[in-house]
């Protein structure tokens, strides 16, 4: 685990579980239609109920780059945001990424939340690079936090060691590392 400065933003950067996180809310690598299939969307809808799910699908669908909130289920998360990094045809690019991740982020400051974990979004069955896609969601939290933001902590949660590394090294090369 690694932590950084983006005042007054800490972030943190995981390898892990992110269904188990200690944070307001967590954030679900959406297709536009809101169906959670594999991936980061199987392992909520697993452990917080298939009511997340339903939830979602009732609130789509919605353009690739939003995001949408619900409960949270049997989760620790109070709140699970459903952000659309790709469309139903599973692709991704770095445009859709970083809207994906300024959406989350906008809906979690709107309702007041402070602290959310996000997984790298679009690079499981999208296929997106590791390395490229921390930048793009760092850009959209660097974008987020200049407007001004009730968001605290943000924890970018990685499953897969490589994928923690990729996102791990691509943080360090753009921000400070809390020592």
């Amino acid at each position: 685990m690694r932590t950084f400065s983006l005042p007054p933003v800490t972030i943190v950067v995981a390898e892990g579980d992110i269904t188990a996180r200690d944070v307001e809310a967590i954030v679900n690598a959406a297709n536009n239609a809101l169906w959670m299939g594999s991936g980061v969307a199987g392992a909520i809808k697993t452990r917080g109920g298939e009511a997340i799910e339903r939830e979602a699908m009732a609130q789509g669908p919605i353009e690739p780059g939003e995001a949408v909130i619900t409960s949270a289920g049997r989760l620790t998360a109070k709140y699970v945001i459903h952000a659309a990094a790709m469309g139903q045809d599973l692709r991704t690019d770095a445009t859709l990424i970083r809207s994906a991740t300024r959406s989350a982020l906008d809906l979690a400051a709107r309702q007041r939340l402070s602290s959310i974990a996000f997984p790298a979004l679009g690079t499981g069955v999208g296929g997106f690079p590791a390395g490229d896609c921390a930048g793009q969601m760092i850009a959209a939290l660097r974008d987020h936090v200049t407007a001004g933001t009730s968001v605290r902590r943000v924890e970018f949660v990685l499953f897969g060691h490589d994928t923690y590394l990729a996102f791990s090294d691509a943080v360090a090369a753009v921000l400070p590392a809390d020592h």
